[in-house]
């Protein structure tokens, strides 16, 4: 029953954590890819200083400095810090999707702004995304479980994997080794089974890369 539960948190940090970072990237991406000159400057140099922030790292000094482990601050701390991932995809694919003619027709015909970002050009730049969002949500899960085995994640009574799996190797020398393979195996199998879906996506997403 705790794997169970495990399983919603989870899922839940590696959803929410992504629809963060997704939402953030796109709209900056977006920005930086349409407008170019200083915005795409600012947001640029922005994206470069928050990659070089290690995110497990920096997590562990928030929690540590908050001293209140929870799992809403993980999900919002993993949404404003892996967002540049996104944002630079999709600045690149909406660089390329200007040179269309389509957009070029959409500007002389007068149409607004917002609409021509939201509507013709995201439209065509995000597919990419959604190979990011899915590599995303298995990373997501893989830093939760760390956290949660270091003691900085989910607070128990609260069953998270990573914590099954720190309380679990407390009793491997009295030979309870099921505590520590039921939710490493857990952690293994959805890891791997959310990086074979992004793969599986962009395959099929990219012409390139189809057999």
């Amino acid at each position: 029953s705790r794997l169970i539960h495990g399983t919603v948190i989870a899922g839940s940090v590696g959803l929410v954590s992504v629809g963060i970072y997704v939402t953030i990237g796109v709209i900056l991406g977006a920005l930086a890819g349409f407008y170019r000159g200083w915005g795409d400057l600012v947001i640029s140099r922005g994206i470069e200083v928050v990659i070089c922030f290690p995110t497990l790292f920096l997590i562990i000094m928030i929690v540590g400095v908050l001293q209140e482990p929870s799992i809403y601050l993980i999900m919002i701390a993993l949404g404003l810090i892996r967002w540049t991932g996104v944002a630079r995809l999709v600045r690149g694919e909406i660089l390329k999707t200007m040179s269309e003619e389509y957009v070029s027709a959409a500007k002389a015909m007068g149409l607004p702004t917002t609409r021509i970002i939201f509507r013709h050009i995201l439209p065509n730049s995000i597919a990419p995304v959604f190979v990011s969002a899915s590599f995303g949500v298995a990373g997501a899960i893989l830093v939760e479980s760390s956290l949660s085995f270091l003691g900085f994640g989910v607070a128990p009574p609260t069953a998270s994997w990573g914590e099954i799996l720190r309380q679990g190797k407390e009793f491997v020398n009295e030979g309870m080794y099921h505590l520590v393979w039921a939710p490493g195996i857990c952690i293994f199998v959805t890891v791997t089974m959310f990086n074979l879906v992004g793969e599986g996506l962009r395959d099929a997403l990219d012409p390139k890369l189809r057999r």
